[in-house]
């Protein structure tokens, strides 16, 4: 991935989903200074798939035309048609507001296409120099902001076209052939995605992390271990926090191999059929950092499986986030008081000063409802489209978009939560044996000493029974008393009342004895470097 990976680090515009906005604000004011003038600008990028009616009206409100001298606009697919598309219809197709910001990953297209389009024959030396040179310098345009859509460009491809043709006439429209909206859309939009599965890799590597850094200061602080979120056994506290260490790493490995089915470029499949020009989608999509070019011009143009399966990936993702942060939540709550977040990291109330609030859990938790409808929302659209492209397709961008500019937020902001919160030992010590927790291993003590598990597990619930009528604890109940509730329960099984002992005879592979956890650490320690590598961080 080295070609995209350059893309990541030179030519994307400075940022996403908060550039956009401030990129909107400021088309608007630089639009009212020159009152229809040539170059007012529409904003790039990437928040419409939450306001995508508010980006379209700004997309249009005072924003100049692209040419100053009464040209019509330019349109890719006009030659044909008497007229110009009705207002409705133009409004309706437009998404340049939103497919702008995959403008990198296309220029980087374009070049490969135009060496390819050299080695066919249909461009010379000196046109491939001139070809390339705007091409570079529109890239280096659009980089820096000043180049821009105007409301008059339908998509990300026409606006680039229009740069294009303003630096090398009609040489730049050379570059069409061969080509479709159709197979570059496909081909932008894994480029896209496959730069910023490791940006999404890197932040959830960082995650965990951080999650293992404060597991690794509590494999000796016990904790209680939870089923129905009722106290079920004594664990080890690290081991809880490794559990989710587990769940993203997973996700990551997801991404990993989901990179891998991704890796195909379409450059070549045309509209739908390929081409009878000479090209080179095998040299293309090497040049592009892909493992291999399409096998099925078809299904080129019309596979949007990568789009559908990453945000499967992200939002899985998403729930494993949302399962972190409704942990958390009931962490910091008054009842369970097992940790405090940071300062820099909580929020107040406008109402009652005392308040300390776990927004970023909470909004963890709220953003996967969004990560899951976005899968959804494709999955919708996707199932009953004939072959090969339809307009449908247009709707694959923004949840995409909206996903990965979903995850590069919430994960940091829940990195930083983690990093910084203090942990409450002694509340987590005091409520690791609550709640009968040792029963478990007093009916294990028995069978070890050959009692049959049923016998045991009657016999320690008949004590458990005791203990609540008596409001007793497991270690409070006399010898004597013992003997009454069941002749098995003889005074030796006080030896496995300890949270300690519990903790450490949980020493089976993958359990919470603190030596296992240690063993656990140091496991994932591999994993997470390979992650870092493989996400370029």
């Amino acid at each position: 991935m080295t070609s995209t990976g350059s893309v990541a680090a030179e030519d994307r515009p400075p940022s996403d989903k908060e550039q956009v906005q401030m990129d909107s604000r400021q088309a608007q004011d630089e639009a009212g200074q020159q009152q229809g003038g040539t170059g007012a600008t529409a904003a790039p990028g990437g928040a419409g798939a939450a306001e995508p009616d508010r980006e379209r009206d700004e997309l249009d409100s005072g924003l100049g035309s692209a040419s100053a001298d009464g040209a019509p606009p330019l349109r890719l697919w006009g030659g044909r048609f008497a007229g110009g598309p009705a207002e409705a219809l133009a409004r309706l197709s437009v998404s340049v507001q939103f497919d702008w910001r995959l403008a990198p990953y296309d220029l980087l297209a374009s070049r490969s296409h135009a060496g390819v389009l050299h080695r066919a024959g249909l461009l010379d030396a000196g046109e491939l120099t001139a070809m390339l040179g705007a091409l570079d310098d529109l890239s280096e345009a659009v980089t820096q902001g000043r180049f821009r859509p105007t409301i008059e460009d339908e998509d990300v491809h026409t606006a680039l076209e229009r740069g294009l043709l303003e630096r090398l006439g009609a040489l730049g429209g050379k570059l069409r052939a061969g080509r479709s909206r159709n197979d570059q859309v496909a081909t932008d939009l894994r480029l896209y995605l496959r730069d910023h599965a490791r940006q999404v890799a890197a932040r959830l590597t960082e995650l965990s992390t951080a999650l293992v850094v404060l597991a690794e200061q509590h494999v000796d602080t016990p904790a209680p271990g939870m089923t129905h979120l009722q106290h079920a056994q004594p664990i080890s506290f690290a081991h809880q926090l490794l559990a989710h260490v587990h769940a993203f790493a997973r996700d990551t490995e997801r991404l990993r191999d989901w990179d891998r089915r991704a890796s195909v470029s379409a450059l070549g499949a045309g509209a739908l059929a390929g081409s009878s020009l000479p090209l080179d989608p095998a040299g293309v999509a090497a040049e592009l950092g892909f493992d291999r070019a399409f096998a099925n011009s078809l299904d080129a143009v019309s596979d949007r499986d990568f789009a559908a399966e990453f945000l499967f990936v992200a939002a899985l993702a998403g729930v494993h986030l949302s399962r972190l942060g409704e942990e958390i939540v009931l962490w910091t709550t008054r009842e369970f008081g097992w940790v405090e977040l940071d300062d820099a990291f909580a929020t107040g109330s406008s109402i009652m000063p005392q308040k300390k609030n776990p927004d970023i859990a909470e909004l963890a938790r709220g953003k996967s409802g969004r990560l899951i409808g976005a899968l959804t929302g494709l999955l919708t659209t996707l199932k009953g489209l004939p072959l090969a492209y339809d307009r449908d397709l247009q709707e694959d961008k923004e949840p995409v978009f909206d996903a990965v500019d979903t995850l590069l937020v919430v994960l940091p902001a829940m990195t930083g939560m983690v990093a910084t919160m203090r942990v409450r030992r002694d509340r987590l010590e005091a409520a690791a044996p609550d709640g009968f927790a040792l029963a478990t291993d007093v009916a294990e003590y028995l069978v070890r000493n050959g009692v049959a598990f049923r016998e045991a597990h009657e016999a320690v619930g008949q004590l458990v029974a005791w203990c609540v009528a008596h409001e007793a604890d497991l270690d409070e109940v006399s010898d004597d008393d013992l003997a009454v509730i069941s002749p098995l329960l003889t005074p030796d099984v006080r030896t496995v009342l300890s949270v300690r002992g519990a903790l450490e005879a949980r020493s089976a592979p993958g359990g919470t004895a603190p030596e296992r956890v240690r063993e656990q650490i140091q496991a994932l320690g591999p994993v997470l470097d390979r992650d870092r590598t493989w996400a370029g961080s």
